[in-house]
């Protein structure tokens, strides 16, 4: 059944994806209930994941302070460059560039370490890493948005998504998995940890069709404001990968470590970051659809680089290359 999941998974989650697109335009009253259930779903889907991250393993991870730096470096040096120069384009309009800079400027905490372990990446490391990339952006991002943005966007800008966020999304799927690994016998959680790979595609498939789902509709209602951004958000990607690869090759990482930082580059905190856009003026009313607009790009751009990431040959991201 793993396999079979595995082999078909892109497939899955693009099937996914298109239903999800078709239900929620057709539907529209679905978005408020879809919407509700993001958090629980993704809640449980980073619970299986933690579940097959081997915890004997993990405080060597934690102790692991180069690959930390190379995250921190793409994500909060790097990455920051990019978004000021991408975002250029956006300054003459307040709202998609709150929107933009908000989305871009924060690093994924959560559904990036499923995307990674799919692709064979390092997600330990993401894992261990994710508190302090979690922290860090919550005290740099007044700091680059008062730089790219001014004052105006800055002082309405509301910190608590983050922390009920992390403690939800990450806290508490993390304690869940840790509590039953030391409840069972070795066995049981053996058997778990296999039920939680072969949970993972469809899992997945789950989150993807109730986010699509709960945010379609609206994004479609702005499709034509919207349009500009999303040129933009496949550039960083693209460019971001690219820095990914590079900040892994000069830090002579394994195959999997590389893959984690790629994925790291690339993945943005879309689904924190939406409740800290709601909460934007009026004014703004915009921004929160730029940033699901965002979440919506990036889905299809994880969903190819699942696929493609393995099968690089001379990237150091294919087996065997480094």
């Amino acid at each position: 059944m793993i396999q079979w999941f595995e082999r078909h998974q892109v497939a899955l989650y693009v099937a996914s994806i298109g239903v999800a697109v078709i239900v929620g335009l057709t539907v529209p009253g679905i978005a408020a209930p879809a919407e509700t259930l993001i958090n629980p779903v993704l809640a449980l889907l980073l619970y299986a994941t933690f579940l097959g991250i081997p915890f004997t393993r993990l405080g060597a991870v934690l102790r692991d302070w180069t690959f930390l730096r190379s995250t921190l470096l793409l994500n909060f040096v790097l990455a920051p460059v990019v978004v000021f120069g991408l975002s250029r384009f956006l300054a003459h309009d307040q709202a998609l560039l709150a929107g933009v800079l908000l989305v871009l400027l924060c690093p994924c905490v959560d559904y990036v370490m499923v995307f990674t372990g799919l692709a064979g990446g390092a997600h330990d490391r993401l894992l261990a890493a994710s508190p302090v990339l979690m922290l860090v952006q919550m005290l740099l991002l007044p700091v680059y948005l008062w730089l790219m943005a001014g004052t105006d966007v800055v002082s309405v800008v509301e910190i608590e998504p983050f922390v009920e966020a992390f403690v939800l999304l990450i806290v508490l799927p993390l304690a869940a998995a840790i509590l039953t690994e030391l409840a069972a016998r070795t066995r049981v959680v053996r058997i778990l940890e296999a039920g939680s790979m072969a949970a993972m595609v469809p899992l997945m498939m789950l989150t993807l069709a109730v986010v699509v789902a709960s945010q379609i509709a609206g994004v479609g209602a702005q499709l034509a404001a919207l349009l500009v951004v999303i040129p933009l958000f496949v550039a960083f990607a693209l460019i971001m990968f690219g820095l990914g690869q590079w900040v892994g090759r000069r830090g002579g990482y394994d195959v999997a470590a590389r893959r984690a930082l790629v994925f790291s580059g690339v993945t943005r905190n879309s689904l924190v970051i939406l409740p800290l856009a709601i909460a934007l003026p009026a004014a703004m009313d915009l921004a929160p659809l730029v940033v699901v607009t965002q979440t919506l790009v990036e889905l299809l751009i994880m969903v190819a680089m699942v696929r493609l990431v393995p099968r690089f040959k001379h990237s150091g991201l294919a087996h065997g290359s480094a």
